[in-house]
């Protein structure tokens, strides 16, 4: 089974031992669950360059496009691997009550009925294309000896999208939040996480 979660929608594929198509299958996110109000994939803040997604869209696009396989014929008893991508720089913040439904799962239950808006302390998570976050890279570039300093220890100047810059605006613009927060994932981690129960 591979999937990817890319900024439009969720796209996966079931192979054989041949590595033959057994079924696909893909979820777009604006027409297939519009009830989530996006625009190529996402949802534009109030504020300037903000972009974001709510978690839960994506937990039921994972219902959405496994059903599709199943219709299509594709047996997911069988599925002896998965293997996932995803699009870089997002991050979802759990809460406790999250992680102890990840390692509760009902198979025989849709996981959006089970993982949904109290699994996570950020109903509205900064994707890669977000931009609030100048101050944050200022610091963080500070903190190191400055941008120089930055690209030399990390191979990279800090941009806004990135994971860092955005962790830190939580812990300084919404601190309970962040202290609610039991686990940071990656989008493409946030997959495996759903699949291994934890």
């Amino acid at each position: 089974l591979g999937l990817d979660l890319s900024t439009q929608k969720l796209k996966a594929v079931l192979l054989n031992t041949r590595l033959e198509n057994v079924a696909h299958a893909e979820v777009k996110f604006d027409s297939d669950l519009p009830e989530f109000r996006t625009s190529g994939g996402v949802n534009a803040g109030a504020a300037k360059n903000e972009f974001y997604v709510q978690p839960v869209m994506w937990v039921k696009a994972l219902d959405m496009v496994l059903d599709r396989l199943v219709v299509q014929g594709g047996d997911l008893s069988t599925v002896m691997a998965v293997s996932g991508s995803a699009q870089q720089h997002g991050s979802l913040y759990w809460s406790r009550s999250g992680l102890q439904t990840l390692r509760n799962l009902d198979a025989d239950k849709f996981l959006h009925t089970q993982i949904d808006d109290s699994a996570f302390t950020v109903h509205r998570t900064p994707i890669w294309m977000d931009g609030t976050t100048g101050e944050q890279c200022e610091q963080m570039e500070e903190a190191v000896g400055g941008r120089d300093k930055m690209v030399e220890i990390t191979g990279s100047k800090c941009y806004e999208r990135f994971t860092g810059p955005q962790i830190r605006k939580v812990f300084q613009q919404r601190p309970d939040v962040y202290r609610n927060t039991e686990r940071i994932s990656l989008v493409s981690s946030f997959l495996a996480s759903i699949f291994l129960g934890d």
